[in-house]
């Protein structure tokens, strides 16, 4: 897919040069002060505007940071953010938030007129909002010189890769809670990989479609004959054991009631939330062999320690293999992270549902608005 890259905007010296970053970042209150809890977001951008700078140009930078619906709400202002962004470099503006205005989520043309009329150039290194339509993303390719910024042209290449050239055996891991929020990118998966891992909460939609008992966990009655079809592939590998935790029983962080362990079904009161050992050392078996591996979802509830052994497991699978491994998807980069293994992935995607937007389709709104279609 060919974008234009920052060399085609030709000579910046003097220009000003907007950026649409995803600078929607981890916040917390120290002692009455906001104050950013993980920079992996703003570190990413700083070589795109070192590079701007040296080559003349004066640049600022605009995100959108929570959910303030379209009003100004002081505790999604970007000035914390701002204030982090000055300590890592000098001379780069932060507009605030452009969520503030119901412009930027309506895709309101004049709100993009607005926003980039004092501009000569503009920049988007937001991948992970590029699935969306919104004005800061839609417009600004329509009135002035634009670019894709080098972080954005570097994901959308390797995710589009995996789908057109992969290094065999190439297998997909795809876990979460929802079946209908990656239904699509499975069937695409299916069709391309050699080996589809099903696991988290949407694993039960596929074991009822095998008449197995799944208890009280997540279930889509509307997807079962979807899934049956996809299992008849034999290319989808779905978990055989998984540890559960009785309905009402609390889970996620501070949760005390030890989870029991179930082979094949899941009796009723009881509700899945992490496969089981021999599920992950059989899917790690299967990761041995790879040789590339996309990553999106993680294997149960991971973020509480009784719960986590199966994402886990997988995390360090791939930390030990060969295979080129892309993790795309934020639950499944923050997993690598928490389990210390972040550095040995060969690709971190930086948007989840803009990850599996452009895997599924192909494309992405804010792609083609920077091609000018």
């Amino acid at each position: 897919m060919q974008l234009p890259s920052i060399d085609d905007l030709g000579d910046i010296s003097g220009k000003r040069v907007l950026v649409r970053v995803d600078f929607n970042v981890p916040l917390a209150d120290r002692q009455g002060t906001l104050v950013v809890t993980d920079d992996f977001r703003i570190r990413s951008a700083l070589p795109l505007f070192r590079e701007l700078q040296n080559r003349g140009a004066q640049v600022t930078a605009c995100t959108h940071l929570g959910r303030p619906n379209g009003a100004a709400v002081d505790k999604y202002s970007v000035k914390p953010v701002r204030d982090h962004l000055d300590s890592l470099i000098d001379g780069v503006d932060l507009l605030e938030n452009l969520r503030f205005s119901p412009g930027e989520e309506g895709n309101d043309r004049a709100f993009g007129v607005a926003l980039t009329d004092s501009y000569d150039c503009f920049v988007n290194e937001a991948f992970g909002v590029s699935h969306r339509e919104h004005a800061s993303i839609m417009v600004p390719p329509t009135l002035i010189p634009s670019a894709a910024g080098p972080n954005l042209a570097h994901e959308v290449e390797t995710l589009t890769g995996l789908l057109t050239n992969p290094l065999r055996p190439f297998v997909a891991i795809v876990g979460g809670a929802k079946v209908a929020d990656k239904i699509g990118i499975t069937k695409v998966l299916v069709d391309k990989a050699d080996a589809v891992i099903v696991g988290g909460g949407m694993a039960f939609t596929f074991w009822k479609a095998l008449g197995r008992s799944i208890g009280d966990s997540l279930v889509d009655l509307s997807r079962i004959d979807e899934v049956g079809e996809l299992l008849a592939t034999g290319r989808v590998h779905i978990p055989d054991d998984v540890w559960a935790l009785p309905v009402g029983s609390p889970f996620g962080v501070g949760g005390e009631e030890t989870p029991s362990h179930f082979v094949g079904n899941v009796p009723d009161g009881f509700m899945a939330l992490d496969i089981g050992p021999e599920s992950a050392q059989r899917f790690a078996k299967i990761l041995a062999t790879a040789g590339t591996v996309l990553w999106n979802g993680p294997m149960g509830v991971f973020e509480d320690p009784r719960l986590a052994s199966g994402t886990r497991l997988i995390a360090e699978a791939l930390a030990t293999s060969k295979a080129i491994s892309v993790v795309g998807g934020g639950d499944s980069a923050a997993a690598v992270e928490q389990f210390g293994v972040a550095e040995r992935m060969s690709f971190i995607s930086t948007g989840g549902g803009a990850s599996l937007e452009l895997l599924e389709y192909g494309d992405l709104p804010g792609l083609r608005a920077l091609r000018g279609e």
